[in-house]
């Protein structure tokens, strides 16, 4: 399995302490994370889109591109790519420009998003989004695979003179997830495509989503598409991966946390049934624990959906250096375990993009090989007791 880490940069206060670190911060942090996610060896890094709520991340473009100044080898990745409101041309040409500067690091993840207000807010109506969806991807597939293309469609003015969206992507057409959250669309598009899924594996219980998977890996074989790029992502429950030494730790540290930002919520038909901690640990997506209970739950998740990718996001309401240990503490404890009960194609040997990054070989992503063993060797030495709630 490969390991993503997800940041969709939300600005909130910690419902405990009250208290919130300042734009700049927030979004500096962003940028750290990732640093410190390719030491670690992570495969990718992935920054959201929102327009709307409590978000700092309207501009994903801008963020990713200061990632890649400071990266290397960790692929970079939207999640998602709100392309429903967005005009696939500008998408096209900034996405090919992050491409350019990671040397073939960008693969994008689209979707029609997940805040209704998006749309009024871009002059679009909400009843249009699957259609924008799909016309929107089919113009931005061809701007990357095609020069001097003309179009025409419903809801952009035509492209009636020959087009060629500069800068061209790095190496060929980046690969591009399709993110589902509730809707058998997406999964029927991207099969469609013969991309690879995202499922969000967010709030709901995950039979849900094993309906969207399945419907997906159905419409795939109907189209055609070669089974082994049938690539699957799947995320990690809101609020925010948590590891301490033991489950009943972790759930007395994060539980006030995640109970406070779970009440807060409320969007109706789009609220956790993971109202505490108890409940999300024991039944929900959410992967709050000691490392084995973290382990347990993603294999019995994959044993179900069979995904080649797991995304985690960070309790980014909790002190930054907090966050980093979390993150230290996944990669040396959760991943090494994963990675080989779980081996997938991904980003390996028989993956077509597999070898997009100039850094190193087919199937080379994240630190250098011995760069999580220096990390481990420290890692006695620097851990330290927080009191998360504090």
């Amino acid at each position: 399995m490969r390991f993503q880490v997800l940041d969709i940069i939300p600005h909130l206060k910690n419902p405990v302490t009250g208290e919130i670190v300042s734009t700049a911060d927030r979004l500096n942090q962003v940028v750290e994370t990732a640093r410190r996610a390719e030491e670690l060896g992570y495969d990718s890094f992935s920054v959201g889109e929102r327009h709307a709520g409590e978000f700092i991340s309207s501009s994903p473009t801008t963020v990713l591109a200061a990632i890649a100044a400071v990266t290397s080898r960790i692929r970079l990745q939207s999640g998602v790519t709100v392309l429903s409101v967005l005009d696939p041309v500008r998408v096209a040409e900034d996405y090919a420009t992050i491409d350019q500067l990671s040397r073939g690091r960008l693969e994008l993840v689209i979707g029609k998003g997940n805040e209704v207000l998006q749309y009024p807010l871009f002059g679009l109506d909400l009843a249009d989004q699957w259609e924008l969806l799909a016309e929107k991807y089919g113009l931005l597939h061809r701007l990357w695979t095609e020069e001097n293309v003309t179009w025409s469609g419903r809801f952009r003015p035509a492209l009636t003179e020959p087009t060629t969206t500069t800068p061209r992507p790095f190496a060929g057409a980046p690969r591009v997830w399709h993110g589902s959250a509730t809707s058998l669309t997406t999964a029927a598009l991207a099969a469609q495509w013969g991309d690879p899924l995202f499922t969000a594996n967010a709030i709901q219980p995950r039979e849900n989503y094993k309906v969207l998977i399945d419907h997906y890996r159905e419409e795939y074989e109907r189209h055609g598409h070669d089974p082994r790029h049938q690539y699957l992502g799947s995320g990690s429950g809101a609020g925010g991966v948590f590891i301490a030494d033991t489950t009943q730790e972790a759930k007395r540290q994060f539980g006030p946390v995640y109970e406070a930002l779970t009440t807060g919520r409320n969007v109706p038909g789009n609220n956790s049934p993971y109202r505490d901690i108890d409940h999300a640990v024991a039944e929900g997506p959410a992967l709050v624990g000691s490392p084995e209970q973290v382990i347990d739950k993603i294999l019995s998740y994959h044993s179900l959906y069979g995904h080649d990718l797991q995304s985690i996001s960070l309790p980014t309401t909790l002190p930054f250096d907090q966050q980093l240990e979390i993150l230290e503490r996944f990669a040396l404890e959760v991943i090494p375990v994963v990675r080989a009960a779980a081996p997938t194609t991904l980003w390996g040997s028989g993956d077509p993009y597999a070898g997009r990054p100039e850094s190193g070989p087919a199937g080379t992503t994240g630190a250098e090989p011995d760069a999580a063993a220096r990390v481990a060797a420290d890692h006695n030495t620097h851990r330290s007791s927080h009191v998360y709630t504090r």
